[in-house]
């Protein structure tokens, strides 16, 4: 089992910067794609950015291109999300993800945090 805690959440005023964290436990993080995900309310869940288990690879949905980056830790099971030049509309809660396997993907994750809130006042 795989656990994941979201870190790095707060309220931020629009032109602001964040990074959000994401520590897993176990020992085959390496071993896992990441992804951050995010909710709004009233909105489907979503997915942000996604980066294979070396770090090779990443991906970014259109919103955040250019603004956010994901990046990842190995030696530290740890994945960020650096989001920089935020936007009102950036509000949402935002997941953690990790999925077996080390493919790049934006679907069909296996595990999930329990969130953290960002907020973006204009």
């Amino acid at each position: 089992q795989v656990q994941l805690v979201e870190s790095g959440g707060g309220l931020v005023q629009a032109g602001d910067s964040l990074r959000l964290s994401c520590a897993t436990s176990g020992r085959t993080f390496s071993s896992y794609t990441m992804g951050w995900f995010r909710q709004a309310p009233g909105k489907e869940r979503e997915v942000v950015a996604a980066i294979s288990w070396s770090g090779g690879s990443t991906y970014y949905a259109d919103s955040v291109k250019g603004r956010f980056t994901i990046s990842r830790d190995n030696a530290k099971n740890t994945v960020y999300l650096q989001m920089n030049s935020l936007k009102p509309e950036d509000t949402a809660v935002y997941y953690c993800a990790a999925r077996v396997g080390r493919a790049l993907t934006t679907k069909n994750y296996d595990y999930w945090g329990q969130g953290t809130q960002v907020t973006v006042s204009s």
